[in-house]
């Protein structure tokens, strides 16, 4: 069985091509970094470290690697003949993957029917539901009639922290043992992709990809942005501080809330997954730069991103907004010079305010949510 994988970045080879690997499938991966894809080839495997408080080395193969930028006929062919597509680029990355993948299904769909699934694995809700729309907006009406008719776009939440580290000049993916593939089972069109070894199918995807969000990346977040205030240099450098684990504690537990009015899910239950994730983000096993995890922070405080969108579902429901609040503001304090997007909204505040800042990158229209922001701006400014 042959999968095609978009991204040889850490996620890319971390997580979703070791499972395909590991489910039987020949991977092969599309990449713009063309010394990724050239050793990718020549070496025909990739080692993956897994953080497991011993040395614990994991060899993947066969894989093989397309340039993106260079290959696209062989790209094309590629899609042409596997049997499932993944894709961990980044949200914002999927409409340039589009144009090929609308080339490569419609070649494919010119010379066999078998259906075939796409899954975007990505931090964002319904990540391949956006991808479908970007291609189907690039073909004619009855292209896409044959593309829908064929092609799978299952929805998915991925959760893995997976960084990089060099080992005698080779780049290694480094990953924690922990990791959540959850599909949208209804979604499927292809019995292959139900064999993917480690995935979780489920019937109803929106309360893992919303527990995730709001809780896992709304956390990493906050730990990131609080860690910047207070002068950290890394995630778990700032989840060492009784102070900002407490603040990350304490905003998870408070997004925790519109997850157990909306879908019935057992407080307990959410703070025991709280806990869990407070101690994969402070695992000292891994060293993750506050720049990293909270770089392009327009992004993050986006209308449907993890921390506007449970500010505003808790304060519809009448429920306390404190922390999250005060993740936001903080998120607005974060600045990086080689960010462009935290530069971006750095120059926004000067020229315009906070109050208007606040109202255009996160696209409230509620007034009152806005003032609760901007009012734990003006208190986390005058405590720095």
């Amino acid at each position: 069985m042959k999968a095609v994988h978009f991204g040889a970045g850490n996620i890319g080879r971390g997580f979703i091509g070791s499972l395909l690997s590991e489910s039987g499938f020949e991977v092969c991966f599309v990449d713009i970094n063309s010394e990724m894809v050239n050793r990718l080839n020549n070496d025909k495997f990739y080692i993956m470290r897994i953080l497991e408080g011993t040395e614990n080395f994991k060899k993947i193969s066969p894989v093989k690697a397309l340039n993106s930028l260079t290959q696209e006929d062989e790209i094309i062919c590629e899609i042409a003949e596997a049997d499932i597509i993944t894709t961990s680029t980044g949200v914002n990355n999927l409409p340039r993957i589009a144009p090929i993948l609308a080339k490569g299904l419609l070649k494919r769909f010119d010379g066999k029917t078998d259906k075939i699934d796409v899954i975007a694995n990505e931090n964002a809700i319904n990540a391949s539901s956006t991808l479908k729309q970007e291609v189907l907006k690039l073909v004619s009406e009855e292209e896409a009639d044959i593309i829908e008719k064929y092609t799978g776009f299952p929805n998915s939440a991925i959760d893995r922290q997976a960084l990089s580290e060099s080992k005698d000049g080779v780049d290694i993916a480094v990953v924690e043992p922990y990791y959540e593939w959850v599909i949208n089972k209804p979604e499927i069109l292809n019995t292959k992709t139900l064999g993917i070894k480690g995935a979780v199918y489920v019937e109803d995807m929106k309360p893992y990809i919303e527990r995730k969000l709001y809780c896992v990346n709304a956390g990493h977040a906050t730990a990131a942005y609080a860690g910047f205030l207070a002068g950290c240099s890394t995630v778990q450098e700032a989840l060492a501080k009784d102070q900002i684990r407490d603040f990350v504690r304490n905003t998870m537990r408070e997004n925790a809330q519109y997850l157990i009015k909306e879908y019935g899910i057992p407080e307990d239950e959410m703070n025991e997954y709280i806990e869990k994730t407070l101690k994969r983000h402070g695992n000292t096993s891994i060293s993750d730069s506050v720049f990293r995890v909270g770089r392009s922070p327009v992004r993050k405080v986006g209308y449907d991103e993890r921390l506007t969108a449970p500010a505003r579902k808790l304060h519809n429901m009448g429920l306390p907004v404190d922390f999250i609040s005060k993740a936001i503001a903080s998120a607005f304090c974060f600045y990086n010079p080689e960010d462009e997007e935290a530069v971006e909204i750095q120059n926004y505040i000067k020229q315009h305010g906070i109050k208007e800042a606040v109202k255009h990158f996160t696209k409230l229209e509620d007034g009152e949510l806005t003032d609760i922001i901007v009012k734990k701006y003006e208190t986390v400014v005058s405590a720095k």
